[in-house]
């Protein structure tokens, strides 16, 4: 949240005032910045419903407080080291590394906006409404006409009259339509210079004091774009993101970790969900989704298994290739060396058919390896379970 805040205020948009702390010592050090008696504390984790939340280690409920500036270092030592979780963040939760103040403020009506690429336009779309600090699909479901969408030529961008228009259309008036206005401009500046996927500001708020700020905010940046995007992809903070899936991405593996016991390593992602499906058919739960893709070599295969090895999770292994662009022998190669290297723990079924599949299944058989090789889909999803 304070990250997407610090870039928005680079670019004019409106945003509270704030400070970030990750030490108890440092936030009642910086709530002194603030003026009157009240400051908002809010845990910063990537995951939303941070305010209904709860800490693993110490029971404390709630990533959200409103606490008097000489508490600050109170309720950062119950925050900071823990583990907030949520209801989107599983059992698991997420790691609480940093807290931030944020000033107090009284919020005079909440409204939602976002900027999306848009498929059916063919470039950026606004999608506002009058009401927020909610569910946008709830409000969606209940009033379709709530929300309000302005497609936006790309080459021409939004200009001051549609940004107007579009700040009008949510329920801003008078001066503060011109304010919301002007973060519009400054949003959609944000989208296209910071090549983002989507921008989404849920509330942005009339204040009591008659002015529009961002209050909290959702922003994707395109992975496509991280070469000329180095210092927002700086950011990034791995400690919130599951290490298997950090691991995977160093090899450009599509990895998804599940809570399932079977592991599943497929190439492409069509007979990857037609694989899960089928072990869900059969009674078990798929632990991933992988798919190595069809440029993987040797390396990549090793690095692809020894993922699926090591997590403690897994129960057992289904390896299913259909060799079309990737050749059964380089897969086998790759478990071959993986399984050399770090040991079979769990119980490994292979299914391999097309390009070079005599090949691939003679360098298993070669490598006296106690692995299951069913040709038959069905028989080896029944095997891995």
């Amino acid at each position: 949240e304070y990250q997407s805040l610090g870039v928005f205020s680079e670019f004019g948009v409106a945003t509270p005032k704030l400070a970030v702390a990750k030490t108890p010592e440092e936030a009642a050090q910086k709530a002194q910045e603030f003026s009157g008696d009240d400051v908002v504390i809010k845990v910063q984790v990537l995951a939303g419903g941070r305010g209904l939340g709860h800490f693993k280690e110490n029971g404390f409920q709630g990533g959200v407080h409103i606490i008097k500036k000489s508490q600050a270092a109170e309720y950062a030592d119950k925050m900071l080291g823990k583990t907030l979780i949520t209801k989107q963040t599983g059992a698991a939760g997420k790691p609480c590394n940093t807290v931030m103040l944020c000033e107090k403020f009284q919020i005079k009506t909440e409204k939602y906006f976002a900027i999306l690429n848009d498929r059916g336009s063919g470039g950026p779309i606004l999608i506002g409404s009058k009401t927020g600090g909610t569910s946008i699909e709830d409000i969606a479901a209940a009033d379709p006409t709530a929300i309000v969408k302005v497609p936006v030529d790309v080459m021409e961008g939004v200009s001051e009259a549609m940004a107007k228009d579009m700040a009008t259309q949510m329920g801003f008036s008078g001066a503060q339509a011109d304010h919301a206005a002007k973060s519009i401009l400054g949003l959609y500046k944000v989208f296209t210079d910071c090549d983002c996927t989507m921008v989404e500001i849920n509330p942005l708020a009339e204040l009591t004091d008659g002015r529009v700020i961002v209050c909290d905010a959702k922003v994707g940046f395109d992975d496509n774009a991280e070469f000329r995007q180095k210092k927002i992809h700086d950011m990034r903070d791995t400690t919130q993101e599951d290490p298997f899936e950090m691991e995977a991405k160093k090899y450009d593996l599509n990895y998804i970790k599940l809570d399932g016991s079977v592991a599943c390593m497929v190439n492409g992602a069509g007979l990857a969900m037609a694989t899960m499906d089928l072990l869900d058919l059969c009674g078990a739960k798929p632990a991933n989704f992988l798919d190595v893709g069809g440029a993987a070599n040797k390396d990549t295969v090793t690095a692809a298994f020894k993922l699926i090895q090591n997590d403690k999770d897994v129960k057992s292994i289904l390896i299913n290739i259909f060799g079309g662009i990737m050749r059964c022998d380089v897969i086998a190669e790759g478990v071959v060396s993986a399984v050399k290297e770090i040991g079979l723990t769990k119980p490994l079924v292979v299914r391999l058919v097309g390009t070079n599949v005599e090949l691939g299944k003679k360098i298993i058989e070669d490598s006296g390896l106690p692995v299951h090789a069913i040709g038959d889909f069905h028989e080896a999803a029944k095997k891995a379970v």
